[in-house]
């Protein structure tokens, strides 16, 4: 489109004499940013100018998870070997051989990805974790192998997107644990993540009720990421590697944000502004 449209070519920029990037640049460009582990500083910098806009709302704030699937899974079960690690020392004569058992890395599978039970059946790939705000912009990412449970990165979470004292965090009962409620304290957070029903201790009818009203308040990270998965097809990984799907995701992330920042604007901008009477007529 760079190429052939003008309209694009000046919103890029460019003149009918300059030479358009082709993707092996964007690529590159790509990876430096992945290298350099700019990718959190890129999306904290665009939500930055977007808060400037009085879009964002931080009174309340929820976290979910999401899987991406990874191609690049295994055919089938990993192969091992066996290696005599010979160690010399010099207080022995003989040093004994050391058998070390070790995983052979198949081609082309990802090493970094891994295996988990999703609705009954095996998902190989990773887990998006993100914190969004009320309308659903997302405030901070985190990626993990998929195996890692989803409760981990939440302090993470909490200090990439520098979550103020008085904030409510909204989550499901996956992120229930006596750490998240006594950190959640000490940073002055209101707990807002619902309860959990353990073994002889079934959830009051007041637990239940509120396990409800988070749940009704949760839809927005919900949204997040349905309309992730139907605008960008987020749910397949093109990359190999943890740091490149890190980096798929903040993409996906800022590219959300940025597409939803015309409505919110236009929101943001008419909730400013004072109401007119409304006329009425008699007959």
């Amino acid at each position: 489109m760079a190429n052939s449209n003008l309209h694009v070519m000046r919103f890029l920029g460019l003149s009918l004499e300059d030479d358009v990037p082709d993707h092996s640049v964007l690529s590159r460009f790509r990876t430096c940013l992945t290298v350099a582990r700019a990718w959190d500083g890129l999306l904290e910098k665009i939500n930055q100018q977007i808060q400037m806009l009085n879009v964002t709302v931080a009174t309340g704030c929820h976290i979910d998870a999401s899987i991406t699937h990874s191609p690049r899974k295994p055919k089938t079960k990993p192969p091992y070997e066996v290696i005599n690690d010979c160690e010399e020392r010099d207080d022995e004569s003989d040093a004994q051989a050391a058998m070390r058992v070790i995983e052979v890395v198949q081609p082309g599978v990802d090493a970094e990805a891994r295996w988990i039970k999703k609705g009954g059946k095996s998902v190989f790939g990773y887990k998006q974790h993100i914190l969004v705000d009320n309308n659903g912009l997302v405030m901070a990412v985190e990626t993990t192998a998929a195996n890692q449970h989803d409760s981990k990165p939440l302090l993470t979470l909490l200090d990439k997107a520098e979550i103020e004292p008085g904030t409510r965090i909204h989550a499901d009962k996956a992120y229930c644990s006596q750490k998240h409620r006594e950190a959640l304290k000490s940073r002055g957070i209101k707990n807002g993540i619902q309860d959990r029903a353990v073994k002889n201790r079934p959830l009051t009818q007041r637990q239940l009720q509120r396990n409800r009203l988070i749940t009704q308040a949760r839809f927005v990270v919900e949204r997040t990421f349905g309309s992730q998965t139907r605008w960008f097809g987020s749910k397949i990984l093109r990359y190999r590697g943890l740091a490149k799907a890190h980096a798929l995701h903040i993409l996906q992330a800022i590219s959300y944000n940025l597409k939803r920042l015309p409505r919110l604007s236009r929101l943001s901008v008419k909730s400013l502004l004072p109401q007119q009477p409304q006329m009425r007529c008699a007959f």
